[in-house]
């Protein structure tokens, strides 16, 4: 197909060129007739497509993709509420994405997959158009930021190889690609969607864009607000994108985008089984809030070289604050007034402000061995962030929003991540069916730390300067052997997790950091068939191992005069395995059924995870005497052993409608596979779960639509975490019952 579309496109530019000659020159010379070149190979994804699952193109831009496994989301296709990011629903069709459902707003997603940690989707290295959105992604790397998917055009997922070149992390990369207006070919144009539903949900998009020359514009503001499906959660959030383009020649092209970010919720805080039992939507806290403020810009170069190389650099950087108040205890100590002050009692207020710095460049080229066309993709990297972090500070009594303190913060850390890296991947072809992509990258990154973690009297107990410097190299290399429009893929790609800013901190009266700690390391290896058989089946099944080693924890220790301290050590490993599948079928296009009727797509995303601790030493204090077990073979907490998401759409013309059933089996909430509740509500086991959608789109005009949709239609019960710290600390429930109406407009 592609070679056809090649020759299609080449006599067509002959005959052009022709033409043209023919009406110029009445006298056609040797000289002037065309001469042929090969264009690149090239895979399109069409705009107008009702599709919303695809894989990436071998190669996108100045990036190697082939050998991985991965995922484009279309998300004008996805149906469902993206308004609120549901994330069950636009991960649909990834299998194994594993989501926290606690959030009633959609402002902070939490996904994982492979038996990793859902937490801020801190195991992925999350992307807005190829750059860093997270905190940091070497010492805090949770993502308070998530794009608003009413903005987003497509998301780009790759697990484990991703590593090579975007980042090491154990999870993979997810990059929100937004609507930038390239379809746009005229001076303006208003885009609006207007969206109501449950529990006081409204949202407001309006993007304006436009072309004019060789310039190009898009812009957005996007507002919603909520009061949450459970007491004391509701919400207020702003996003606001501006993207500007300017194609100098046909060479070179520059553009500039800035994004705003913010939005203040009040944090219900969690509930205990007995408390969830009795009411699951009940709140014990009137007096926790959350604020989020980040505002990113980000420069991008694309200049292509020649035919055979193009160069890609981007500079970007980020300024956030989060910042946080309330009575954080676990939900079975009240918030009381406090007798003797005949007030409640003070709250706690937390800060952290992140400054960030970085760039990327990427060269990708073309060149040929023995007649077959390879193709080098290299490039490199800095990153530098500031984090400084206030804890612990002593609040006011009431009940609103207020970062005001009565003294300093007993706990004011500084932090400094410093990051350079190289890394590059060749495509070689083999044959015109096989091909090999080897690949390395080469990591330097250093984490400072220093200041205080308390104030006794008037002594301030500092933590001893952290300064941790590594250097080292991750290998990996990947491949594809091609069966007509299918393909079987394999991939082995080392991985690491860097020490976090927490493992560089401690109070050096209680606990001591090791030396020696050392970064987790680990590899991911996929091998996997994946392709479409005409235009009626589309699938992806696969196999994974992922070893994670070098975990981080604490472990009690006792010194020579008998005192008792934590150690913050590496403790053990762990391993993932399992299959992920994903196939979606279409019957009426087997059986060539009258179009006239539309269609019914059938699909099953499912997902078997085997996530265990081969190795965890686990040391505690009993009275005068420490206790060691090891907590081999236990179930990775967090990590369920079966995701089922299976659905049916059927659309004809103008009408889309999509009913989807999701089911999630238990889960441990700690590594100990705690399975009797504690009292507070912070360990135990998270019952399995399963969940009913309906949604539905209906295009009035190529202007005007309408969508809708219930979500957890058969209202069902159910919590996907228990929280440590915040938003809880306890058991968070998820959704009840609840729908959402679309308008849209593009004039």
């Amino acid at each position: 197909m592609m070679r056809r579309l090649q020759l299609m496109l080449l006599m067509g530019i002959m005959a052009l060129q022709t033409l043209a000659q023919e009406k110029t020159r009445p006298v056609i010379t040797d000289s002037s007739f065309f001469q042929p070149k090969y264009l690149p190979d090239i895979t399109l994804v069409g705009r107008y497509t009702k599709a919303d699952i695809h894989f990436l193109p071998e190669i996108v831009g100045t990036t190697i993709h082939a050998g991985k496994k991965n995922a484009l989301i279309m998300m004008d296709n996805v149906q469902g509420n993206v308004v609120t990011n549901t994330m069950r629903q636009v991960m649909a069709k990834v299998p194994g994405i594993q989501i926290w459902e606690s959030d009633p707003s959609g402002i902070q997603i939490g996904i994982a997959a492979r038996g990793l940690s859902p937490n801020r989707s801190w195991e992925f290295n999350l992307r807005q158009n190829g750059y860093d959105i997270s905190s940091d992604p070497f010492g805090y790397p949770e993502a308070y930021y998530t794009p608003q998917l009413n903005s987003v055009q497509r998301v780009q997922v790759l697990r484990g190889a991703a590593s090579l070149q975007y980042g090491p992390q154990f999870g993979g990369m997810v990059n929100f690609i937004m609507k930038d207006g390239s379809e746009i070919n005229k001076p303006f144009q208003y885009e609006s969607q207007q969206t109501a539903g449950s529990f006081g949900l409204f949202n407001s998009y309006n993007a304006i864009g436009g072309e004019k020359g060789n310039t190009h514009y898009y812009a957005f503001w996007d507002h919603r607000r909520g009061d949450g499906f459970r007491e004391n959660s509701g919400f207020k959030v702003n996003t606001a994108f501006g993207n500007f383009s300017w194609k100098i020649n046909p060479k070179l092209k520059l553009g500039l985008e800035i994004t705003h970010f913010d939005y203040l919720s009040q944090q219900p805080g969690g509930v205990t089984d007995a408390q969830f039992a009795a009411d699951a939507y009940r709140s014990l806290r009137q007096r926790n809030w959350f604020e989020v403020k980040w505002n990113m810009a980000a420069l991008n170069m694309d200049y292509t070289i020649s035919e055979k190389s193009r160069l890609n650099v981007k500079l970007f950087g980020m300024i956030g604050n989060r910042n946080s108040v309330g009575f954080m205890q676990t939900p079975n100590i009240a918030d009381t007034i406090n007798a003797a002050t005949l007030q409640y009692n003070n709250r706690r207020v937390d800060a952290d402000e992140y400054r960030n710095i970085g760039a990327e460049a990427r060269y990708i080229t073309d060149y040929k061995i023995g007649g077959m066309k390879n193709t080098l993709s290299a490039g490199i990297r800095y990153f530098r962030g500031k984090t400084h972090r206030f804890q612990n500070g002593r609040g006011d009594t009431g009940f609103g929003y207020n970062l005001s303190i009565t003294d300093p913060y007993p706990t004011a850390l500084n932090f400094v991540t410093s990051n350079t890296a190289f890394f590059a991947e060749n495509l070689f072809r083999i044959t015109d069916q096989f091909i090999i992509i080897p690949g390395i990258r080469v990591e330097n990154i250093r984490n400072e730390a220093d200041g205080r973690v308390n104030i006794t009297g008037n002594t301030e107990v500092k933590i001893s300067n952290q300064e941790k410097t590594r250097r080292f190299v991750l290998p990996g290399v990947g491949a594809e052997y091609h069966i007509g429009q299918t393909e079987i893929y394999a991939n082995y790609s080392q991985a690491y997790r860097p020490v976090l800013f927490s493992d560089l901190t401690a109070n050096p009266t209680t606990d001591v950091i090791d030396q020696n700690l050392k970064d987790a390391k680990g590899y991911n290896i996929d091998l996997g068939y994946r392709g479409r058989i005409s235009n009626y089946l589309f699938f992806d099944v696969s196999g994974y191992l992922l070893q994670y080693n070098n975990r981080i924890g604490l472990i009690a220790q006792q010194r020579a005069d008998g005192s008792f301290y934590n150690l913050r050590t590496n403790v053990g490993n762990s391993r993932s395995k399992g299959v992920e599948a994903l196939i979606e079928f279409s019957p009426l296009k087997l059986w060539s059924v009258n179009p006239s009727f539309g269609n019914i797509t059938l699909f099953g995303s499912l997902a078997y995870i085997q996530a265990r601790y081969d190795n965890l030493r686990v040391i505690v204090r009993q009275g005068n005497t420490l206790v060691e077990t090891n907590l081999k073979d236990k179930r990775v907490e967090n990590a369920p052993e079966q995701i089922y998401r299976t659905g049916i759409t059927y659309n004809r013309k103008a009408l889309t409608v999509t009913a989807q059933y999701s089911f999630v089996s238990d889960a441990f909430s700690d590594a100990n596979n705690t399975v009797t509740p504690t009292a507070n509500g912070v360990n135990g086991l998270i019952p399995s779960y399963d969940l009913l959608d309906i949604s539905g789109t209906y295009a009035f005009t190529k202007q005007f639509f309408v969508k809708g949709g219930i979500n957890n239609l058969l209202n069902e019960k159910y919590f996907t975490r228990r929280a440590g710290g915040y938003p809880g600390p306890g058991l968070m429930a998820a959704e009840p019952r609840n729908f959402f109406v679309t308008l849209g407009v593009k004039l």
